[in-house]
């Protein structure tokens, strides 16, 4: 006998940009961590489609109801009933490097060791660099989404979706972990999308990557970030593959300030 629906909240930590899907039109892959301070993955997430008041922005607590997903074999992993997820307000900056404090790893092999699908890696070093997607990239990217818009318009009847404007950027971060290990991987966090869009709009192409790599490279990694990464849904070890880590994160957290109390 298959359990009905649960109730669950967390600390939403990433969002990844918008993906097409044949089963869900467009969604998008969220994670937070719950206040038992376990990682939580919820998909999918029709984003574009929930009402103003269910949106939420990265160190958000929100509540939702979801069932155990028949094709997603790793743990963390929650399918979310849309029309249950509700904001409830800001994690307070005070409060999250202690929180998040023992699911940063110091290496892939680390998470890879403890079996995990979500993981915090604090790195060594960064370098964010900006390519820009080929004319004929951006066309197909635009059309598949204009297709999906005109989906979603349709289940909404009375509202008409806008498509999403693909960005020109593709993002790719070079990394280093603390076992001195090297990394090369795209980045597909929505809010480093975002950011380049809103700086661009106002400052133009060139100073927008400069403002960007600025802000993770200098900023970010002086004051503390940490890299939010999650397991392929198909390519894991609960799979019995090899994992294939994405990075869908690039979040500002400072080192912890707990002391020991020994």
């Amino acid at each position: 006998m298959l359990a009905g629906p649960q109730s669950d909240e967390c600390v939403i930590l990433i969002k990844a940009q918008p993906h097409r899907s044949s089963q869900y039109f467009e969604t998008v892959c969220c994670a937070g961590v719950g206040r038992d301070q376990k990682w939580r993955r919820q998909y999918p997430v029709p984003f574009r489609l929930l009402k103003d008041e269910q949106k939420f922005a990265r160190w958000e607590w929100i509540s939702y109801d979801f069932v155990r997903p028949k094709d997603d074999k790793r743990s963390e992993s929650q399918k979310v009933i849309s029309k249950s997820l509700t904001a409830k307000g800001r994690m307070k900056s005070a409060e999250r490097a202690d929180f998040l404090a023992p699911l940063v790893r110091g290496s892939l092999s680390e998470a890879d060791e403890r079996r995990e699908s979500l993981t915090l890696i604090r790195p060594r070093s960064i370098r964010l660099e900006a390519q820009l997607k080929s004319q004929q990239e951006l066309e197909s990217e635009t059309l598949k989404h204009k297709a999906l818009a005109d989906q979603l318009s349709l289940l909404e009847e009375d509202e008409v979706v806008e498509p999403l404007k693909p960005c020109r950027m593709q993002f790719v971060l070079h990394w280093q972990d603390q076992d001195r290990c090297s990394h090369r991987q795209e980045c597909d966090d929505w809010e480093t999308v975002a950011a380049f869009n809103r700086f661009d709009r106002e400052y133009g192409e060139s100073r927008a990557v400069s403002f960007l790599k600025e802000k993770y490279e200098d900023q970010y990694f002086k004051a503390g970030i940490v890299l939010g990464l999650s397991t392929h849904s198909r390519r894991n070890i609960e799979n019995n593959t090899k994992n294939q880590w994405l990075l869908v994160g690039l979040i500002r957290l400072n080192e912890t300030t707990q002391s020991s109390l020994f």
